[in-house]
C-alpha cells in the first residue's frame, strides 16, 4: 500500500494548503517575517513612501548610491532612485556581467484615488476634493469608509511639501458619502460598475464656513486656511501636487489563527517588499542580483517611471560600463539577452465564494505557496509574454531544490477576463521572464488578503533565485 502511495506521490502533481506541513519553528519564522511586512506596508501606502522606506532598508544593509561609484566589483551593493517613485538595487556578482543578471521586478503603485489637479470646491455647505481613480478599482468599495490623504505639493520655488493626514490617532480622516438605502431604489437597480459614478467620488473635507459675508465659498476658504496654516500652501500649489487618497487603516492579522494579512496595496507591495528583503541578504552572488521596483504598472507601465520607460535600460548600461572598462553597446545587449527575470506580481487565489470565475485545476491555492504564472494577458493570451518551457523547468528546479513551496496558477477562466504585468515589457528587452508572486483574495480592493505562508515563500523563492540561478 505504501509503495502505491509513494508512486502516486511521485507521479502526480498536487497543489494544496502547505500550512499544516510546516513545523512549529517554520511557522514562527513565517509569522516573524510577516510581522515586519505588516508594519512596512502600514507605513508605506504610496509609491513615494515605499520608495523612501526601501532606500532606508537598503542603506541599513550597506547599499550606497550608484552615483557615488566610479567603478564596480564583485560584492558591491548600489541603488538608484527614479524620480522618487522607483528604486533599483544591485549586488554585483562574481561572474562577468555579460553572463547575465538575475532580476526580480515588482511594482509599487496600487489602485487608489488621485486628487484632480484643481480638486477643491464647495457645494451644499460642504467642501470636497474631486478625485480621479487610478487603476482598476470597484468604485463602490471606496464609499462610506475612512480615508487618508498622502502626497507632495511641489512649490514654484522648488521646495516639496509632504502631506499626510489621516494616519495618526488624533488626525481627522476623510470620507466619500454614499446614498442611503431608503432612497437608493434607482441606484440599486444599476449594474455595480454604474452604481457609483467616477465623478461622484468626491472626498468630504470640511463643513465649517466663515462668517464674513464678503468671503464667497466660506467653507472652501476655511479649508484652504487650514491647509495654509499646516503646510504653508495655497490653492495654486495643489495644481503642482501629487496627492493620493488611500484607506485610513493599517494592515491587520486576519483569522483566529492569524494566518492571513489583510491590508491596502498588497498588489504589488507584497512582492516588492519580499524582493527587497531578498536582495538585501545577497553578499557576493555568482550572477549579479537586481531588485527592480517600478511605478505605473496599474495603468499600463507607461511614463518615465513605468517599465516601458528606458530607465531600467539606462541604469543597466551604467552598471555594465562601471563593471567593464571596454564597455560598448554590445556589452549591454549581451547582458540583457543572457539575463533572467521573475516578474514579481501577485496572482489570484481560488475563492470558494466565487468559484464560477475560476478553473479550479489551474487556480492557485490560498496558502499553497508562491504562484508561477506562465502567461498572463486576457482571453486568447492577449498581452502575454508566455514564458518558455525551459525557463519554467529552471525555476521549478531552483524552488524544489531549496524547499520553496510553489504552485502553478492562472488568472481565472479563459473567457472571464484577465490582466497583465510588467513581464511583457521585460520580455521586449530580450530577457527570459516568468511571473512569480503571491496569490491574493480581494485583489484591487481597499483591503486585500494574503496568506502569510505565501508571503514568506515569495521572499524565500526570490532569495533562492538570486543565490542559485
Amino acid at each position: 500500500m505504501s509503495n502505491k502511495n509513494d508512486l502516486q506521490e511521485r507521479l502526480c502533481y498536487k497543489n494544496e494548503n502547505a500550512f499544516p506541513k510546516q513545523t512549529d519553528k517554520q511557522k514562527a519564522e513565517i509569522f516573524d517575517f510577516c510581522e515586519d511586512y505588516r508594519k512596512f506596508i502600514t507605513a508605506a501606502k504610496t509609491e513615494r513612501e515605499f520608495c523612501e522606506a526601501s532606500v532606508r532598508e537598503l542603506e541599513k544593509a550597506g547599499f550606497v548610491s550608484l552615483e557615488s561609484k566610479k567603478s564596480l566589483k564583485a560584492g558591491d551593493k548600489v541603488y538608484t532612485v527614479n524620480r522618487g517613485k522607483g528604486v533599483m538595487a544591485v549586488v554585483i556578482g562574481s561572474e562577468d556581467i555579460t553572463d547575465g543578471v538575475n532580476i526580480v521586478g515588482a511594482h509599487i503603485d496600487s489602485p487608489r484615488l488621485d486628487l484632480k489637479p484643481n480638486p477643491l470646491y464647495e457645494d451644499g455647505g460642504m467642501a470636497f476634493f474631486k478625485t480621479h481613480y487610478y487603476g482598476g478599482i470597484k468604485k463602490y468599495q471606496w464609499t462610506a469608509m475612512p480615508l487618508a490623504i498622502h502626497g507632495v505639493a511641489a512649490l514654484a520655488d522648488g521646495t516639496q511639501i509632504k502631506i499626510v493626514i489621516g494616519e495618526d490617532a488624533d488626525d481627522p480622516v476623510f470620507c466619500i458619502s454614499d446614498l442611503l438605502p431608503h432612497l437608493a431604489v434607482a441606484q440599486m437597480s444599476k449594474k455595480l460598475s454604474e452604481a457609483i459614478s467616477g465623478e461622484n467620488l468626491n472626498v468630504l473635507v470640511g463643513n465649517i464656513g466663515c462668517d464674513d459675508p464678503d468671503i464667497k465659498e466660506g467653507v472652501k476658504f476655511a479649508v484652504l486656511k487650514l491647509l495654509n496654516e499646516k503646510y504653508d500652501i495655497v490653492e495654486e500649489d495643489l495644481l503642482s501636487s501629487e496627492i493620493e487618497v488611500v484607506p485610513a487603516f493599517g494592515a491587520r492579522d486576519i483569522g483566529l489563527d492569524r494566518s492571513v494579512i489583510g491590508g491596502y496595496g498588497q498588489d504589488d507591495r507584497v512582492c516588492a517588499y519580499t524582493a527587497l528583503r531578498a536582495v538585501t541578504e545577497m553578499k557576493k552572488p555568482v550572477h549579479t542580483s537586481v531588485c527592480l521596483l517600478v511605478d505605473k504598472e496599474e495603468v499600463g507601465s507607461m511614463g518615465a517611471t513605468g517599465m516601458q520607460s528606458r530607465h531600467f535600460e539606462n541604469v543597466m548600461a551604467k552598471i555594465c560600463s562601471l563593471c567593464k572598462e571596454d564597455y560598448n553597446d554590445i556589452t549591454l545587449r549581451e547582458t540583457l539577452s543572457n539575463s533572467t527575470c521573475l516578474s514579481a506580481d501577485v496572482g489570484t487565489a481560488f475563492d470558494p465564494n466565487y468559484p464560477e470565475v475560476s478553473e479550479k485545476k489551474n487556480s492557485a491555492v490560498f496558502g499553497g505557496g508562491l504562484v508561477l504564472t506562465k502567461y498572463t494577458g486576457s482571453r486568447g493570451k492577449g498581452g502575454a509574454s508566455d514564458a518558455c518551457a525551459e525557463l519554467v523547468a529552471k525555476i521549478r528546479r531552483i524552488f524544489n531544490d531549496n524547499n520553496v513551496k510553489w504552485q502553478m496558477g492562472e488568472l481565472g477562466k479563459v473567457d472571464c477576463g484577465g490582466g497583465g504585468t510588467i513581464a511583457q515589457f521585460v520580455a521586449n528587452l530580450d530577457i527570459d521572464v516568468i511571473d512569480a508572486g503571491v496569490p491574493l483574495l480581494s485583489m484591487h480592493s481597499p483591503f486585500e488578503l494574503a496568506s502569510k505562508l505565501d508571503v514568506f515563500m515569495a521572499y524565500k523563492g526570490y532569495r533562492e533565485f538570486y543565490k542559485n540561478n
